[in-house]
């Protein structure tokens, strides 16, 4: 319900804005605290914990292990310099895409959901990567791994928790957060 009274202000919001190419970005800390300094991060690293929760089995562990090492690999290419055009639609796309994977309960093999979730991995490892200062990219990375994971974890927890249609709901609801994103 209290998503629900947050969507006004979800369809005002401006942009995240998570990267500004400003701060340090250099430790363990900012690593860490770097998902949640996103609106567009947030979501989706909590989404693909609840869709793992929702379809079950072997994704509980998977999907979230594959979003986490292709986001480090995609960290590496941002830390690289290579470029990746529109990085931040991209973002917001893979929010709506998650949230509709959830909001309509799509199911699907594995290795797919693992492959459909690298992708959007790679996307936001590079938005990691290309902010971290070379030099010291390890303990930043490690911070944003292990912020990926405890995000995941309370996807899944929650998702548990709320039930199917809440979480399926929740989904919608990030969906329609993450046009608003790609919108503004």
């Amino acid at each position: 319900m209290r998503l629900l009274k947050s969507l006004p202000a979800l369809l005002i919001a401006g942009p995240a804005l998570a990267h500004t190419g400003a701060g340090h970005v250099d430790s363990l800390a900012s690593g860490f605290a770097h998902p949640f300094a996103g609106f567009d991060h947030l979501l989706a690293m909590v989404l693909v914990g609840v869709w793992a929760s929702l379809i079950g089995g072997a994704r509980a562990w998977a999907w979230p292990a594959a979003f986490v090492a292709a986001m480090v690999a995609g960290g590496l290419t941002g830390l690289a310099g290579l470029p990746m055009p529109g990085v931040e639609t991209l973002i917001g796309l893979s929010v709506i895409g998650l949230g509709l994977l959830v909001a309509f309960h799509v199911a699907v093999p594995v290795a797919l959901g693992a492959a459909l979730i690298a992708a959007f991995g790679i996307v936001h490892g590079h938005a990691h990567g290309a902010e971290a200062a070379g030099a010291s990219f390890l303990p930043y990375a490690l911070g944003f791994v292990a912020a990926t994971a405890l995000l995941h974890g309370l996807g899944l927890i929650g998702a548990r928790a709320a039930g199917p249609l809440t979480a399926r709901l929740a989904g919608g609801a990030a969906a329609v957060a993450g046009l608003v994103l790609v919108l503004s």
